[in-house]
C-alpha cells in the first residue's frame, strides 16, 4: 500500500546516502509498526540489509510478550530482528525516563556498524511535545531545535523521517494494512511529563490552536536553523581555543572570547567528546567558577558522566573519577606473580616492564599506597630530594590527579611513583629500575599531565 508514510521515508532516504545497513527501532507500537512496514517498501531499493532491534527495559509485567510479538511480526515479515534486554539502573537522582531513553539509544546503537542507519518513528505531535517539554525546562536554543531528521552517531546514523507527518498518517497507513500492534500502558502514566502533555496539554492547545503541532514542530525547525548558524561559528572557535594538551581548551583563549561565545564553544566542546550537556548552572559556574580560578586553585563542576577540571591553563572534561583511595595498602609481589597488578576501585593496572641488562632486579614485595605519606624522592642521581608534592609540581601532575598516583615503598622506602618517576636509593646511584606503567581507565591520560623535562 502506498502512501505518505513510504514516501516520506524513501524521501528522506534518498537524503542520506550513501548508507549501509537500515536498522529499524521496532518497538511494537502502532509508530514503529508503520515504520517497519514503509521500510519494507522500500527494501528492493535499499543498499544493505533491512533489520530491526528491540529493546525490552523489564520495566513492564508484560515486555516479555512484547518482544515475542515483535519477534513473530518480523519473521513473518522476513526481516531479523535483535533484541536487547536491559538491566536499568538508578543513581541517587536520576531519573528513571532519562535513563531508560539514555539506555534505549545506547543499546541500539552499539549496533551499528560504520555507515549503518538507526530508523525511529517519531512524528509531528512527538516534536512539539519535545519542544514544549524543552521550553518547560528553560533550554537555550539547541534544546529548542527539538529532534532533528538526521543525526550522526559514532560511526553511524540516526535518522527520523516521520517527522514532518501527524500521527493519524501512520494510523491510518497501518490500519490499511491490516496490521497489528501492541500498546504500552505506561503511555497513561499522567505522572510522567511527555504523557501529562500528550493527555492533558495538547488537547487544549489543539482546541483553541488547531494547527498546534504543526507550528510548535515549525518552530523547532527554526531553532534547528538558528543551532546550525551557532555551531559553524563555534566550530570556528573551537580550534582556536585548543589547550595545551589533546582534547582540552586553552583557558586563556577561552577568556578572549565574548560570554555568548565561550558558551558557545563550551557546549560544542563537550557533545564532540561524547559528554552530557550540562545545564544553565552548570555552564555558568564553568564560566565563573573554573575560568576564572587561580591557575594552581581545584576547582571542578560535575553532573552525570562529567567532572570539569582545570590544571595550569588547560581545561579538561574527565569521567568522574572514583572515591579516593587513601589509606588502601596492597602487597604485590611481581617475581613471584603477575607483573600486572590489577588495582580495586576502578585504579586501572600497573604494569612491571620486562627487565633491563644492566638494571636491578624487581623486588621480592612491593606495597603499594596511595596519598600523602612522609617521604622524600630523588627523580634522578644528580638531583636533590623532592617532597613529593614538590615533585608532582615539577612533573606537572594535577593537584585532582595526585591522591590516585599509586606510590610503590619497599621496606617503607618510596621505590617508584608509577607513571611518573623511579627514586634513586643512595647517595649518587640509580637504582636502575623501571617505572611502573600506570594504565586503565581513565589513567591513560596521566601522559597528558607529565612535562617533559
Amino acid at each position: 500500500m502506498a502512501g505518505p508514510a513510504p514516501a516520506r521515508l524513501a524521501e528522506v532516504l534518498a537524503r542520506v546516502v550513501p548508507f549501509a545497513d537500515c536498522w529499524i527501532a521496532f518497538s511494537g507500537g502502532l509508530d514503529s509498526t508503520a515504520l517497519l512496514h514503509a521500510a519494507l517498501a522500500q527494501r528492493e531499493s535499499l543498499p544493505g540489509r533491512l533489520r530491526a532491534v528491540h529493546v525490552d527495559h523489564g520495566l513492564q509485567a508484560g515486555s516479555s510478550d512484547w518482544a515475542a510479538h515483535c519477534l513473530a511480526v518480523c519473521a513473518a515479515l522476513d526481516v531479523p530482528l535483535v533484541v536487547r534486554r536491559l538491566d536499568l539502573r538508578l543513581g541517587r537522582g536520576e531519573s528513571l525516563e532519562a535513563v531508560a531513553r539514555e539506555s534505549r539509544y545506547r543499546a541500539m546503537l552499539s549496533l551499528l556498524d560504520a555507515g549503518d542507519l538507526l530508523l525511529t518513528a517519531h512524528h509531528r505531535e512527538d516534536q512539539a511535545e519535545t519542544l514544549l517539554l524543552a521550553l518547560l525546562r528553560g533550554s537555550g536554543v539547541s534544546g529548542l531545535a527539538a529532534m532533528p531528521t538526521v543525526s550522526a552517531r559514532g560511526g553511524g546514523r540516526l535518522v527520523r523521517p516521520f517527522l514532518e507527518l501527524p500521527r493519524a498518517v501512520l494510523e491510518e497507513y497501518v490500519s490499511g494494512l491490516g496490521g497489528a500492534w501492541v500498546e504500552d500502558p505506561s503511555n497513561q502514566a499522567w505522572h510522567l511529563d511527555r504523557n501529562y502533555l500528550r493527555h492533558a496539554v495538547m488537547p487544549m492547545l489543539r482546541a483553541r490552536w488547531p494547527a498546534a503541532d504543526a507550528t510548535l514542530a515549525r518552530s523547532a525547525g527554526h531553532c534547528a536553523e538558528a543551532d546550525a548558524i551557532i555551531e559553524e561559528v563555534a566550530d570556528g572557535l573551537l580550534a582556536e581555543c585548543a589547550g595545551a594538551r589533546p582534547g582540552t581548551l586553552g583557558i586563556g583563549r577561552l577568556l578572549g572570547l565574548s560570554r555568548p561565545r565561550r558558551k558557545a564553544v563550551l557546549r560544542l566542546w563537550l557533545r564532540r567528546q561524547g559528554r552530557g550537556a550540562p545545564d544553565a548552572r552548570q555552564l555558568e559556574r564553568i564560566l565563573d567558577e573554573v575560568l576564572t580560578a587561580r591557575a594552581d586553585a581545584d576547582p571542578l563542576v560535575a553532573w552525570t558522566g562529567c567532572e570539569v577540571r582545570r590544571h595550569r591553563d588547560d581545561l579538561f572534561a574527565l569521567s568522574p573519577l572514583p572515591p579516593a583511595p587513601a589509606g588502601l595498602t596492597i602487597r604485590w609481589s611481581p617475581v613471584q606473580g603477575d607483573p600486572v597488578l590489577r588495582l580495586p576501585q576502578g585504579l586501572g593496572r600497573l604494569c612491571w616492564p620486562a627487565a633491563r641488562r644492566g638494571g636491578e632486579p624487581r623486588p621480592s614485595l612491593i606495597e603499594v599506597g596511595f596519598g600523602p605519606i612522609a617521604q622524600v624522592c630523588r627523580s634522578h642521581p644528580r638531583r636533590p630530594r623532592r617532597s613529593l608534592k614538590r615533585l608532582f609540581q615539577e612533573a606537572g601532575i594535577p593537584v585532582w590527579l595526585r591522591p590516585y598516583v599509586p606510590l610503590l615503598l619497599v621496606d617503607g622506602q618510596l621505590l617508584a611513583v608509577a607513571g611518573v618517576c623511579a627514586c634513586a636509593s643512595g647517595e649518587g646511584e640509580h637504582p636502575g629500575v623501571d617505572v611502573p606503567l600506570w594504565v586503565g581507565h581513565p589513567w591513560e591520560a596521566l601522559a597528558l599531565f607529565r612535562d617533559e623535562e
